[in-house]
C-alpha cells in the first residue's frame, strides 16, 4: 500500500515537472536583442542614434516624436531627428521590434523638469478598507459553516483510513 503512495507521489511530481519545464524555459529564453538611444537627453529638433544589436533582420523603431524608421538588415544603426515640437522635459517612450522580440527606451527631452508622457500605470482600486466590507452576517455564518463542514468532513475521513490501516496491518 505504500508503494503506491510513494509512486504516485513520484509520477504527480514528474508531471508537474514536465508542464512547468517548458514554461521555465520560456520564460528565461534571452534572444540577445538590445536596443539604446544616444543620447539619452536630446533637445528638441535634435539627432539620436538609434542601436539595435542581436538581430538578424531589420528593426523598425517607432516614437511620438520622430518619425518610424527602419534599421536594414545587417547593419546595427540608424539616425531620427527629434520633432521640433517635443515637450521640454517629456520623457518618450523609443520602441525597437525585431520580429516577435521587442524593446522599450526612454527618451527624456531636455529642458524643463522630466515628466512622462504617458499615464503613469497604478494599481487596482480594491477593498473597503476592511475585512467585513460589504458582508452581511448571514454570509459570514454561511462561510463558517462550510468550513467546519469541510474540517469535519477531512478529520472524519482521515480517521476512517487510519482505522482500517492499523486493521490492515
Amino acid at each position: 500500500m505504500r508503494a503506491i503512495r510513494v509512486v504516485s507521489a513520484a509520477l504527480l511530481g514528474a508531471g508537474a515537472l514536465a508542464v512547468a519545464a517548458p514554461t521555465a524555459q520560456a520564460h528565461g529564453d534571452d534572444s540577445g536583442f538590445r536596443a539604446t538611444v544616444l543620447p539619452a537627453t536630446v533637445a528638441p529638433g535634435g539627432q539620436v542614434l538609434l542601436l539595435a544589436t542581436g538581430c538578424e533582420q531589420s528593426v523598425t523603431v517607432t516614437s511620438g516624436i520622430f518619425d518610424t524608421v527602419t534599421i536594414p538588415q545587417g547593419r546595427t544603426t540608424a539616425k531620427a531627428t527629434v520633432d521640433r515640437d517635443a515637450k521640454p522635459g517629456a520623457v518618450y517612450e523609443v520602441s525597437f521590434y525585431c520580429g516577435t522580440f521587442w524593446q522599450s527606451v526612454d527618451l527624456t527631452i531636455a529642458g524643463g523638469r522630466p515628466e512622462r508622457s504617458h499615464p503613469p500605470q497604478h494599481g487596482v482600486q480594491a477593498g473597503a478598507g476592511g475585512g467585513r466590507a460589504g458582508m452581511d452576517t448571514k454570509e459570514i455564518g454561511l462561510g463558517a459553516a462550510l468550513i467546519t463542514a469541510v474540517l469535519g468532513t477531512t478529520y472524519s475521513l482521515s480517521r476512517c483510513r487510519t482505522d482500517a490501516d492499523e486493521d490492515g496491518a
